[in-house]
């Protein structure tokens, strides 16, 4: 198992208010129904110039079909990239 913090922004303004909104969903939809946990979401404040959310995900060896799915989310979205970062170790303190 590896923990993920996946990334999604919109900062460029490429998407549309509503279309931001759908693809948050689809992309919150898709880490909800194929993590074995969630550790968190975060979203950019209202007030920001900036549109971005982060979730933090516990995988299983599916996770490359799931990174494959969000390359696949990002291109539907005309967006440019996705932010995967792998947790190399979690050490609780």
């Amino acid at each position: 198992m590896i923990t993920v913090y996946v990334s999604i922004g919109n900062s460029d303004d490429k998407l549309t208010q509503a279309e931001w909104s759908n693809y948050v969903q689809v992309t919150r939809n898709l880490l909800r129904l194929r993590a074995r946990e969630i550790h968190g979401e975060w979203y950019s404040a209202a007030d920001s110039d900036y549109q971005n959310a982060c979730f933090c995900v516990v995988l299983g060896d599916d996770a490359d079909t799931i990174r494959k799915a969000l390359t696949e989310l990002r291109a539907a979205w005309r967006q440019d990239s996705v932010a995967w970062a792998e947790v190399p170790v979690t050490e609780f303190i």
